[in-house]
C-alpha cells in the first residue's frame, strides 16, 4: 500500500528538475539504443541520405545564385534564400524525418520535437529575410540611388531583420507553452511610441524607399518642383541635395519633395518653345491669311516641328499672334531660338510684314466750354 501511494504521488517528468530530466534521458536513450540498435543503424544510414541531399540541394542554389548574377532574376533571388540554410536546420530535418522509424523513446522524440521546432522557425525568418533583402537590391541594382542611399538600405535590412527574428522568437516561445500575450502587448505598445516619436524621420525615411522602388528621379537628373529647379547630386536617408541653376545648393526633405509636382526635364522626350508678337492693324486681310504657312516654312525650313503658328486674338496695339515649335528628339540646341527668329524675320521682310509698336493717342478737348447742369432746387 506504502508502494501504491509511493507511485501515486510520484511527480510527471515536466516537473522534475533539470538534473532528473538529464538522467531519465540518458536512461531511456540507453534502453533505446540496446533494444532498437539495428533500426537506428537503418535511420542513420536513411537521415544520412537526406542530409547529404539537402547539401547538394544547398550547393546547387549557390551555382544558381552565382549564375543569376546575384539578384537578376527571381529564380537568383530564390537560389540565395536557399543557399542561406543553415547545417543545423539540416540536420534536424533528417533526425526529425526518421525519429519514428527508430522508435525515439518519449523523451527523445520531445526533444527532437522541441530542437525541430526551434530550428525551422529560425530558418523559415532567415529564408524571409534573404528574400525581402534580394527583392530590394533586385529593385535597385545598378541604380544610382541606392548608392546615395546606402545608408537607408542599412536600416532597412536592420529593420526587417529585428521584425522577422522577433516574430520567429515569439513564435518559438508559444511553442514551448510561454504565454506571449503580454510580450506581444508590449512590442505592440513599444512600436506605436516609436512611430509617433519619429514620424518625422519614418516619413522621411518611406519617402526615400518610395524614390528607390517608383524612381522618379536619379542622380544626374535635372528636376523641377514648385518654384525651384536644381540637378540632383545626392539622394539621402532625409534629404534630397540638388545643384541650382546659379551654382548653389539646395537641400530639400525627401516627403517634401514628393508631395510636389516634379518635373523630370532629363527624360523628356521633345523641347518645346514659344514665340508671341503683334501685328499692326493695318497688315492686310491677305497677309493675315498667308502668315501661318509663312511661320511653318520658317520653322520647318531650319529643322523642327511647327505646334501651333497663327492669331491669337486682336490686342490693344495689333493683331496678336504666336509660333510654338519644338524639337525632333530629346536634344534642343540653344541657337535653335536665333535660327528659327531669323528666319521668321527675313520671311516678314520679304512679304513687308511689319510688327506693331505699342502706340500712344492724347485727345486734345477742344475750346468749348462744357457747363455742369443745374442743381434741382
Amino acid at each position: 500500500m506504502t508502494a501504491s501511494m509511493t507511485n501515486k504521488t510520484t511527480p510527471l517528468l515536466p516537473d522534475y528538475d533539470l538534473q532528473t530530466q538529464t538522467e531519465v534521458l540518458v536512461r531511456d536513450s540507453s534502453i533505446w539504443v540496446q533494444s532498437h540498435w539495428l533500426n537506428i543503424l537503418i535511420a542513420a544510414g536513411i537521415a544520412t541520405a537526406i542530409v547529404l541531399a539537402l547539401y547538394a540541394a544547398r550547393s546547387w542554389a549557390m551555382r544558381l545564385c552565382r549564375r543569376g548574377g546575384g539578384v537578376a532574376n527571381w529564380y537568383s533571388i530564390f537560389g540565395r534564400a536557399v543557399a542561406k540554410t543553415t547545417s543545423f536546420f539540416i540536420v534536424m530535418v533528417a533526425i526529425r524525418l526518421v525519429s519514428n522509424y527508430a522508435g525515439a523513446p518519449g523523451v527523445v522524440a520531445s526533444t527532437v520535437q522541441f530542437l525541430f521546432t526551434i530550428a525551422a522557425v529560425f530558418q523559415g525568418a532567415i529564408w524571409i529575410r534573404e528574400i525581402i533583402f534580394g527583392l530590394v537590391e533586385h529593385r535597385t541594382v545598378g541604380d544610382d540611388a541606392a548608392v546615395g542611399l546606402s545608408s537607408a538600405l542599412g536600416i532597412i535590412r536592420l529593420l526587417v531583420s529585428i521584425v522577422v527574428f522577433a516574430i520567429a522568437l515569439v513564435m518559438v516561445l508559444s511553442n514551448l507553452g510561454v504565454n506571449v500575450t503580454g510580450l506581444v502587448a508590449g512590442l505592440g505598445v513599444g512600436g506605436i511610441a516609436i512611430g509617433l516619436a519619429a514620424q518625422g524621420i519614418f516619413g522621411d525615411l518611406l519617402a526615400a524607399l518610395a524614390i528607390i522602388f517608383d524612381k522618379p528621379f536619379r542622380l544626374g537628373d535635372n528636376i523641377k518642383f514648385n518654384n525651384s529647379e536644381g540637378v540632383v547630386e545626392q539622394i539621402g536617408l532625409k534629404s534630397t541635395r540638388l545643384r541650382g541653376p546659379t551654382g548653389e545648393q539646395r537641400i530639400v526633405s525627401n516627403r517634401k519633395l514628393l508631395d510636389n509636382e516634379i518635373q523630370n526635364t532629363t527624360h523628356r522626350i521633345r523641347n518645346r518653345f514659344k514665340y508671341v508678337f503683334s501685328l499692326g492693324y493695318d497688315t492686310s486681310p491677305e497677309l493675315v491669311q498667308k502668315l501661318p504657312e509663312l511661320l511653318r516654312a520658317a520653322v520647318e525650313g531650319e529643322g523642327y516641328k511647327l505646334v501651333h503658328g497663327g492669331l491669337t486674338g486682336f490686342g490693344a496695339s495689333g493683331l496678336d499672334y504666336d509660333v510654338e515649335f519644338e524639337s525632333q528628339g530629346i536634344d534642343f540646341p540653344p541657337e535653335a531660338r536665333d535660327h528659327v527668329a531669323a528666319a521668321i524675320l527675313t520671311r516678314f521682310r520679304e512679304n513687308g510684314i511689319a510688327f506693331a509698336y505699342p502706340t500712344q493717342v492724347n485727345l486734345i478737348a477742344s475750346g468749348t466750354h462744357l457747363e455742369a447742369p443745374p442743381k434741382e432746387e
